[in-house]
């Protein structure tokens, strides 16, 4: 049973109100005064305190300030008489639960208390039933998608879901989990039915090539700035829950596009900045063009790339590029910030998400933090919320800029481990695979024999790629419960998922 202290000089007159609680399951204990509330809150413990703003001796303002050193924890609902707006604002500002204005109905105060005491509890219920009433229909457009459209909403459903249960703490994780893992099979079958026309076709979805053809030219051509910012390794649900700081500062609207194959960044984020497929870029720019065997790093040449798109369209946009590895880069470049206001468009990496879901599979401190989706997300959007990022966008939407948001690819957690045998010439990554003369079992997997066909480089006229599906990775056989134990648990990224490949697409305009 709930125990609520009241405190107001005319408590006798209460009474009815006071009987209506109790008859609703609450213990309520009254006093006069400010000093007796001090003095019962230090003998017994209660869940929650109505205070009267006007009482004499200490007023309801002392009272609750002195609350609020001593007992932090308690809820607080302001009961007063008056509706003067600086009396409201002390009593906001000092951090309480609700604020009622006499006179004051019982319903209202039982309204304001299950807001405060119970409204865990009733979210969790209604996100309960709600999800289980939604179950039936979102199986049913898991077994009948036949347009990427609808994977997209099926995506977006469970993302709204996946967070809205997670805030809820319902018990529902496991019905959800089992309902991505059979929508993520299906997705899978479904790219891999269309993945090539994609690649070929003249008119095919958005695909990380578009993305400055389709997104950004169009908004140089109207004369606005552009910011345009990618974030590696960015899913939608992390986007979701770092989208209400971003509300403070912008207009929002929110797509999906769809990243290639592989979803790593060498492929996915240099398709980006040259607005080529991979093979285009390694037959038109091969000084740009790094193979996975090579020791130079994989992402050297993105401003220059970005440089060869717009060449290659005969634009005269004035433009910039910087990457930003840390919060100290960042830093940095906020200080010089300024000089770039006469560009047409600003072209930034942040690399910390990335380098975050890196930490997490090598730092044992860190996949313990990190130890589920939830934990992921909660990671980010602390690192967002406390880093020198938000100061950039915060900068930007004082400069009048618009922004186009994206990443290269998202990512996954991991957990069934497929068997591969490669070369020692075969890449490292967990979700892809490119050489000669692997072996695998072809039921596990998505075949590209002849990577041209799919927009690829072949780094030999044998190589082949294949690609994890769903929650797979590849794993050697030479050590392999080490390497299993390892890896199982951890974020990658490389492979075929609605995780990977759906990714958020934002632009956003100052307000």
């Amino acid at each position: 049973m709930d125990r609520i202290l009241w405190a107001d000089d005319e408590i006798d007159l209460l009474k009815p109100h006071i009987l209506f609680l109790k008859n609703k399951g609450y213990d309520v204990v009254t006093v006069s005064n400010g000093r007796d509330a001090l003095d019962a809150l230090d003998n017994e413990k209660f869940s929650l305190i109505m205070l009267d703003e006007n009482m004499p001796g200490l007023s309801g303002l002392e009272t609750l300030e002195r609350i609020n050193h001593a007992h932090p924890d308690i809820p607080v609902i302001m009961i007063t008489k008056s509706e003067e707006e600086n009396l409201m604002n002390q009593a906001i500002g000092n951090k309480i639960s609700d604020y009622l204005i006499k006179p004051v109905n019982p319903m209202q105060i039982l309204l304001s208390l299950k807001k405060n005491l119970h409204s865990g509890e009733l979210v969790a219920a209604q996100a309960s039933t709600s999800y289980q009433q939604d179950f039936g229909k979102i199986a049913l457009q898991i077994n009948q998608a036949a347009a990427l459209t609808e994977w997209m909403d099926i995506y977006r459903q469970l993302v709204f879901w996946e967070l809205k249960l997670a805030d809820a703490e319902s018990n529902l994780d496991e019905m959800l989990l089992m309902q991505k893992r059979d929508a993520n099979a299906g997705f899978c079958k479904f790219v891999k039915r269309n993945y090539e026309e994609w690649v070929n076709a003249e008119t095919r979805p958005l695909m990380s090539p578009d993305i400055f053809k389709h997104m950004l030219f169009p908004m140089l051509d109207k004369g606005e700035k552009v910011f345009f910012i990618l974030i590696d390794n960015f899913r939608l649900d992390q986007w979701r829950v770092v989208q209400p700081l971003m509300a403070e500062m912008f207009d929002i609207s929110e797509d999906l596009y769809t990243a290639i194959l592989p979803t790593s960044t060498q492929y996915a984020r240099n398709a980006i900045f040259a607005g080529l497929m991979p093979a285009q870029i390694a037959s038109m720019y091969p000084q740009y063009w790094v193979e996975e065997d090579e020791n130079e790093g994989l992402n050297v040449y993105e401003g220059e790339l970005v440089g060869t798109q717009l060449a290659r369209f005969r634009r005269k946009d004035k433009y910039s590029y910087t990457k930003l590895n840390d919060s100290v880069s960042c830093e940095k470049f906020l200080q010089r910030i300024n000089d770039l206001k006469d560009n047409d468009l600003n072209v930034v990496v942040l690399n910390f998400i990335d380098m975050l879901s890196h930490a997490r599979t090598e730092s044992k401190m860190i996949r313990e933090l990190a130890n589920s989706d939830a934990a992921y997300r909660s990671l980010t959007e602390s690192w967002f919320r406390h880093s020198s990022a938000l100061d950039l966008f915060r900068r930007i939407a004082a400069m009048g800029y618009k922004v186009v948001l994206t990443t290269d690819h998202g990512t996954i957690r991991v957990d069934k481990p497929i068997k591969v045998v490669g070369d020692k010439n075969t890449n490292t990554n967990l979700r892809y695979k490119v050489g000669k003369n692997l072996k695998y079992n072809a039921k596990q997997v998505y075949e590209m024999h002849q990577p041209k066909r799919f927009g690829l480089p072949s780094p030999n006229v044998s190589s082949e790629f294949i690609y994890a599906l769903n929650e797979d990775f590849f794993s050697y056989p030479n050590n392999y419960n080490y390497y299993v134990q390892y890896y199982t648990g951890t974020f990658q990224h490389g492979g075929i998922s609605m995780e990977e490949m759906l990714v958020p697409l934002v632009t956003m305009s100052p307000k």
